[in-house]
């Protein structure tokens, strides 16, 4: 039986009807789609950057031990920052808790009239939300009279010879001094003992110990190139 030739066309009409009916709501979808990802796109504004500068000195205390009897050029430890650190009209930027990485660049063993030392560098920063930032800092002290603080709090490095700074070995009064070159003659204190007093003339008269950084020393990190970073608000 023959199927009615205008029954076949009112069919086809159906079908190319529903076609374009059909392509027109997949389209209309994709275009809201593509529009709302659009509006989150421009809802969220761009990460804003704020510079730390160059010789900005941030407060660490130092996770592992270190000791010159023992350390090796390339071992790895950590330090806490236990001060915040603001950049552009004080906005944080490095908050307590951030964590640095260092590794040590050159151990020296004690010897006689030679107190063994350790020098160290610093690489890298962890922030509690979980951003790193590729750093180049050195070891510094935190004496009063070496730093300078502006009026968001930063404080900065007033000597480049800081750069210069060694763990050193004491004598009987034990500690992590501080000290390098500073035009003095090797091994002059440009620093201080972190944790007791000794002088260097006192110093030369006992015998000489291996450097010993104890868990928890605090130091100074400045850093020799500026670094940018977010406010910690932002991941």
């Amino acid at each position: 039986m023959k199927m009615n030739s205008k029954l076949v066309v009112r069919m086809l009409t159906f079908l190319v009807l529903l076609t374009l009916i059909a392509g027109a709501v997949f389209d209309a979808s994709g275009q809201t789609g593509r529009r709302r990802r659009s509006r989150r796109r421009a809802a969220t504004p761009p990460i804003k950057f704020y510079t730390v500068p160059t010789n900005t000195i941030i407060r660490a205390r130092i996770n592992e031990e270190l000791n010159s009897g023992d350390a090796r050029v390339g071992d790895r430890f950590t330090a806490n920052v236990v001060e915040p650190v603001y950049a552009g009209n004080g906005i944080e930027v490095v908050p307590v808790g951030s964590r640095i990485g260092g590794r040590v660049t050159q151990v020296n063993r004690a010897k006689k009239r030679s107190p063994g030392n350790i020098t160290v560098a610093f690489d890298s920063i962890r922030l509690p939300n979980g951003r790193t930032a590729v750093i180049n800092g050195s070891l510094t002290t935190l004496q009063a009279y070496d730093m300078n603080a502006d009026n968001e709090g930063t404080v900065k490095g007033t000597s480049n010879r800081k750069r210069d700074a060694v763990f050193i070995g004491g004598g009987a009064a034990g500690g992590a001094i501080i000290g390098g070159i500073a035009g003095g003659g090797k091994g002059a204190l440009i620093g201080g003992i972190l944790g007791g007093a000794l002088g260097t003339g006192a110093r030369v008269l006992e015998k000489e110990k291996e450097a010993e950084v104890k868990s928890g020393t605090e130091f100074g990190v400045i850093l020799n190139r500026s670094v940018s970073l977010p406010a910690t608000t932002v991941r």
